[in-house]
């Protein structure tokens, strides 16, 4: 069997949270009514004419700048044919030689090492009805809601070589888009999907070969199964003594297989042409300017810094910078140098995230703060109190709202950390243990457990257990 190679290309639709829709004023929201949120223009009824929503641009622009490409300050949109039934024009309004956005690259993260990945065009276009089946009806049943709701779509150039390297290249766009608020990116409304083009070739050569697109692909584990099943499918097919066939596939996750929808259109196919009643897309350089200067810290480059900066694994850096929220906590918590950034991470990765998964609620809508968070943490670290109880404390101040501190004093937490104290409580449990205290003396490396564990007992739970175990070791030896 000959050596292959995966040549993988994706195209990410993401809805902009906008709004109104792209073309008209009707609410760009998801869930209502079927047919609710329509109008002539998002109907495609004869004579209803668009208007651009210039907040569309606007946020293409930003989502341009952070993947790096060039903006086409002036560029224009294009009607692409085809007939589909949830498609009322008959055409869709998109871009095709002249994108908003161009030749540009994203670098992703992938087991610790940098990988850069070319970014062809970002562009923006409408989307397209959707539609309902149900059983108790023979046919389907089209709702035009979704008709006219603003997507850009993001096409990478064909630069990915494994199902790992996808993922990752579709977890950081995620994450952009949610840094800087453009899109909700909820895969189970379909606020961001992904067409996937496999091809394989023999390692070593440079000719791209024919590739096959996925569609209907809607989650970033599908994603991963997808290209996984169509690389094998098309090796055994080459094995065999085959040719592949440029089609479109539809996935099925289900089944966990594809299946031939179509073969594989062109771009002549859609008969691309200038959409005749839109005006020319002109951005001036002041506002291409302003948009880039309002780009934030974005999450691949804080998981860098934070592994650079903090000695973070590339894993717990990535979830920190995951979730927004998540992310500016950290950063509050970290600049106030009251504790150890790790530990912080820990908390926020451990005890808050099991919160919030719990109750189903996001940070903000917890008492947490930075400084109550690192008053607790610091706590800890001090040694006021054990990390059992900074947990029983943690959960105190989530349900009640009360301040740490209060709660380790109202609750008496604060463990013994008297040196001489402990020295005397440890003597007496010697006095009480003679046996264990000779057993450990015989090499008995087990006993030193069952005499630590007797001093925390005779303190109620209260003594420093760290620090009872160093006395309690430096006694034995002398």
């Amino acid at each position: 069997m000959k050596d292959y190679e995966i040549v993988i290309g994706l195209e990410v639709h993401a809805e902009l949270n906008t709004q109104s829709k792209i073309y008209c004023s009707c609410r760009s929201a998801f869930g209502m009514d079927v047919n609710t949120q329509i109008c002539p223009v998002c109907m495609g009824l004869p004579g209803a004419l668009p208007t651009l929503n210039e907040k569309v641009v606007e946020y293409a622009i930003r989502m341009g700048h952070a993947l790096n490409c060039h903006i086409n300050t002036v560029c224009r949109q294009d009607r692409k044919n085809y007939f589909y039934p949830d498609l009322p024009k008959g055409y869709q309004i998109s871009q095709a030689d002249v994108p908003l956005c161009e030749n540009g690259y994203l670098d992703i993260l992938v087991g610790g090492e940098a990988r850069r990945i070319r970014v062809n065009r970002i562009h923006i276009e409408e989307d397209a009805g959707k539609l309902l089946h149900d059983g108790a009806y023979p046919g389907s049943l089209a709702d035009l809601n979704r008709c006219g709701v603003p997507l850009i779509e993001i096409v990478s150039e064909p630069d990915l070589r494994s199902s790992a390297e996808a993922r990752a290249y579709l977890e950081t766009i995620r994450s952009i888009l949610l840094c800087l608020g453009i899109s909700d990116c909820k895969m189970q409304e379909g606020s961001i999907r992904c067409d996937v083009n496999v091809s394989v070739r023999e390692k070593g050569t440079r000719e791209l070969t024919v590739r096959c697109e996925m569609k209907n692909v809607n989650s970033f584990r599908a994603a991963v199964r997808g290209i996984e099943y169509e690389a094998k499918r098309q090796i055994e097919i080459l094995e065999g003594g085959g040719t592949i066939i440029q089609e479109t596939r539809r996935w099925d996750d289900g089944k966990g297989m594809s299946f031939p929808m179509r073969t594989k259109e062109d771009a002549q196919d859609y008969r691309y042409f200038p959409e005749p009643d839109l005006l020319t897309i002109v951005v001036d350089e002041e506002k291409v300017q302003a948009l880039k200067e309002s780009i934030p810290e974005l999450p691949h480059a804080k998981i860098r810094r934070y592994m650079k900066d903090y000695g973070f694994a590339e894993i717990d850096a990535a979830l920190i910078t995951e979730d927004i929220e998540r992310a500016a906590l950290f950063e509050a918590c970290a600049e106030s140098g009251r504790c150890k950034p790790k530990n912080i991470c820990n908390w926020i990765l451990a005890d808050l995230a099991k919160y919030t998964n719990d109750t189903g609620q996001k940070i903000s809508q917890t008492p947490i703060t930075p400084k109550r968070l690192t008053e607790l943490i610091e706590q800890v670290e001090k040694g006021v109190i054990s990390n059992t109880a900074g947990k029983k404390a943690f959960l105190l101040m989530m349900e009640t709202g009360r301040e740490p501190l209060a709660i380790i004093e109202e609750e008496g937490m604060a463990q013994n950390s008297n040196r001489e104290e402990l020295r005397q409580l440890v003597r007496e449990v010697f006095s009480d243990n003679q046996k264990s205290v000779l057993d450990y003396r015989n090499g008995k490396g087990k006993a030193l457990g069952y005499l630590v564990g007797q001093c925390m007992k005779r303190s109620g739970g209260k003594a420093n257990p760290s620090l009872i175990r160093e006395i309690v070791t430096h006694m034995l030896s002398e």
